[in-house]
């Protein structure tokens, strides 16, 4: 990042230009992720990461914003305290940024400590003030935010596992009037964006057919788990392959069967069960319960040689051959942590720790296949090239059944010949396009569930302009939630069928019923009147 601004400045750039559209991109998210008249906390250092934040100011004219300039912690660290004290939607950490290279001494600490005391959500402006941008390491004591909005690209030290406690949710603010970033050297990590998978996946002919984008097959689902089978089928058909087929077991085949709409459904007898029609295979999903022993060799046998596209997850990643795969198509593993220690012989502990060279080592020992490291940053690549680093997503991910939408989406792209172009975008867009649908499920409904990553698939969050979040307007107050605090945005939740509003039909049925009972009460209450004139006149 210092080199990168080093040539901005040397190609001409000028400083306080991109100061001011830093401020700019700050305020913008502010108010994206605030209400008019909402409370903000401006804390401002005295380097370059101040100026940033005191540039915000002037754009969030209709938000109520107090900032605080820190040059000498000590003399305003009661004004700091008072501060804190009053509700805020926004707390902003301007204090340091990636010049910090020491411990900070007592005095900064006490500002830092008090920030962390405050009930209020934190957005930290590019790194987390105390934490060494490099290592990921606090310097003595550092900001905990539940944002780091970073500037240009993320720094190292924010993508490593140990820094999330400080980091909370890394966002990165680009377009900022520096030089076009320098290529990334060969096999160097790179941020995945919504603008790396524009026009992908590839637009469909109009001649085109189902038999035109393929039939994804996906083994899954035993006694106690057959509801990994459905989650993996509707994850796939959010894809919009062709045809979806699940073979099963006999012990679960009726539910998974009476769950299932368009995906065909049949019994796993054996490797002749999966159709000549088919163009990919998803193994593993729900496929724990003991019965389950019966397929392990034949799913090694498939791995080894079955000229399919192939994704594997779940139970059946331990039934893997390792060494070289005779078949020339692609093969893709999703393991979790857990799952990719118990592949090379590590701990999750030790994969945390390093997760790139764990990826890595993942797809050597298993012929060179590509591999999703399902984590907080999702990792995507294989041996040699490019690593995917995925910031979509959130904590709300962190339940039962998300890994098998997760396998069933990347089967479904899988199952389609226009989608394998670029092996890598497509294993990079099943993951980011998983999580951007997370994070939009997280702004309208505090408590989804599995199914909701599938059955909400692109076409219906990524069209309806009730989540253009980028348009929306500022007092939409669709922000992620306070601490200790549920979020959700109530206007958006009223607009989407989908997540439980009554519909039309329902609705005027209700205003009809109620009518009537208006026009029975009217009724008797006139007939009550012209029944008491009645008895007046005998």
């Amino acid at each position: 990042m210092r080199a990168w601004e080093r040539d901005s400045w040397a190609a001409g750039r000028n400083v306080q230009s991109v100061i001011q559209r830093v401020g700019w991109r700050l305020a913008r998210w502010l108010a994206e992720h605030s209400r008019a008249r909402d409370s903000i906390l401006l804390l401002a250092g005295p380097g370059h990461n101040g100026d940033d934040v005191r540039a915000a100011v002037p754009v969030l004219a209709d938000r109520d914003v107090e900032i605080i300039t820190v040059r000498d912690p000590s003399a305003v660290f009661d004004c700091v305290r008072l501060a804190l004290r009053s509700p805020r939607r926004w707390v902003v950490d301007g204090l340091f940024g990636i010049g910090l290279n020491r411990p900070l001494d007592g005095a900064w600490r006490r500002i830092i400590e008090a920030v962390n005391a405050c009930e209020w959500p934190v957005a930290a402006m590019d790194v987390p003030s105390g934490l060494d941008a490099d290592s990921g390491q606090p310097l003595g004591e550092a900001i905990h935010a539940t944002h780091t909005l970073t500037v240009g690209a993320p720094k190292p030290g924010l993508i490593v596992e140990a820094a999330s406690p400080w980091v909370g949710r890394l966002e990165v603010l680009n377009g900022v009037g520096l030089i076009e970033p320098p290529v990334p050297a060969t096999g160097a990590p790179v941020w995945l964006e919504e603008r790396d998978f524009a026009g992908y996946p590839p637009q469909r002919a109009s001649s085109s057919h189902k038999g035109s984008h393929g039939h994804a097959v996906i083994l899954a689902g035993s006694l106690g788990y057959h509801g990994a089978a459905v989650l993996a089928a509707r994850g796939a058909l959010s894809m919009r392959p062709g045809l979806v087929t699940v073979l099963t077991l006999p012990s679960v085949y009726s539910a998974v069967a009476a769950q299932m709409a368009a995906p065909l459904v049949g019994l796993w007898k054996g490797v002749d069960s999966i159709p000549a029609s088919a163009t990919s295979l998803v193994v593993g999903p729900g496929l724990a319960a003991p019965e389950c022993e019966i397929l392990q060799e034949a799913i090694a046998r498939c791995w080894q040689r079955l000229d399919l596209p192939m994704v594997v997850d779940a139970s059946a990643l331990a039934w893997l051959p390792q060494g070289r795969v005779e078949s020339r198509e692609p093969r893709l593993l999703t393991p979790h942590p857990g799952e990719a220690g118990r592949l090379i012989g590590i701990t999750a502990g030790e994969v945390q720790g390093g997760r790139p060279e764990t990826l890595r080592e993942v797809s050597k020992t298993f012929g060179q296949s590509w591999v999703i490291l399902k984590g907080r940053h999702t990792l995507i690549g294989r041996t040699t090239g490019s690593l995917g680093i995925n910031g979509t997503g959130s904590p709300s991910m962190a339940q039962g059944g998300t890994g098998d939408v997760l396998a069933g989406m990347a089967g479904g792209l899988l199952a389609q010949r226009e989608a394998r172009g670029d092996l890598f975008k497509l294993a990079a867009f099943a993951a980011w396009e998983h999580g951007r649908r997370a994070d939009l499920l997280d702004q309208v409904r505090p408590h989804w569930i599995a199914e909701d990553l599938a059955i909400l698939g692109a076409g219906v969050l990524g069209k309806d302009p009730a989540f253009d979040f980028q348009k929306r307007p500022e007092t939409s107050g669709c922000g992620p939630p306070r601490r200790n605090e549920h979020g959700g945005a109530s206007q958006f939740r009223n607009r989407i069928k989908l997540l439980g509003d009554k519909s039309p039909k329902s609705n005027q049925k209700k205003a009809s019923q109620k009518q009537v009972k208006a026009n029975v009460a009217t009724q008797k209450k006139n007939q009550a009147i012209a029944s008491q004139q009645a008895s007046k006149k005998k």
